[in-house]
């Protein structure tokens, strides 16, 4: 094992879920954050039984990035001043529509997104910098490779999460410590389940966890695209013309 104190970032998620079971079967320290304690508390018991040696809880709105730099120090004291492992789940996917028509909504949705992500990065990157190890797994999505009229502002901040990452990646390399953004396509989770489930591009939130703890255990590029036939998928999607692409209904 070689991650034990975690620190998960939206650990109601479904994926975070997984990944905090994968972790706890381990006997890992954990620290889970996110808004619904009662929620919270419920999954920290059910670690415990499967294999946590240590469950905080952290009840918060993660959007309140005036609070991170304070909170993200409390959560890395206690598991004694080290974070292994830091993951950033949580995310607003958005009504596109609604969105458009509602700056207020669209800013929203671009600060849950990218503007308090960016705070969570920017404070796990300065712990790891300092530490001299650790990872930094932040989830995105592949709806920032191309802005398309489905969903360009969830994607903008996305867009902009990755790149964020990237850099820290790039600023952490010869530190020792990493920094890792993975590139989701469609998980069939709770955030999606109103949209029709058809054909093979779905997966589940149990093998995107895998897929993120093992980039987070074992050396891998400071992209990763989950699944992977995602970065073959964007790749073709970003190189069709604009004026062909004008044309689509994506």
């Amino acid at each position: 094992m070689l991650k034990r104190n975690i620190i998960i970032l939206g650990a109601l998620s479904a994926i975070a879920e997984e990944t905090a079971r994968l972790y706890a079967a381990k006997g890992a320290n954990l620290v889970l954050a996110g808004r619904n304690e009662e929620r919270l508390n419920q999954l920290a018991a059910d670690l415990k039984i499967r294999g946590a040696a240590q469950c905080d809880v952290v009840a918060m709105d993660l959007s309140h990035e005036e609070l991170v730099a304070s909170t993200f120090a409390e959560m890395t004291s206690a598991l004694n001043g080290k974070a292994d492992g830091v993951y950033l789940f949580y995310g607003l996917l958005g009504d596109q529509r609604q969105e458009e028509g509602d700056i207020t909504a669209a800013l929203r949705n671009i600060n849950v997104n990218f503007t308090s992500a960016a705070a969570w990065c920017l404070a796990a990157a300065n712990q790891l910098e300092r530490q001299a190890s650790g990872v930094l797994i932040a989830v995105s999505s592949v709806a920032g490779d191309r802005g398309r009229q489905s969903n360009y502002i969830y994607g903008a901040g996305k867009a902009g999460l990755t790149v964020l990452v990237q850099g820290i990646a790039h600023r952490l390399a010869p530190k020792g410590a990493r920094a890792v953004v993975a590139k989701l396509g469609f998980v069939d989770t709770p955030m999606t389940a109103h949209i029709a489930k058809k054909g093979l591009l779905w997966a589940k939130p149990a093998a995107v966890a895998a897929r993120l703890v093992a980039a987070a255990e074992k050396p891998s590029l400071p992209v990763v695209y989950v699944p992977g036939f995602w970065r073959v998928i964007m790749t073709i999607i970003c190189i069709v013309p604009a004026k062909i692409f004008h044309k689509t209904k994506l």
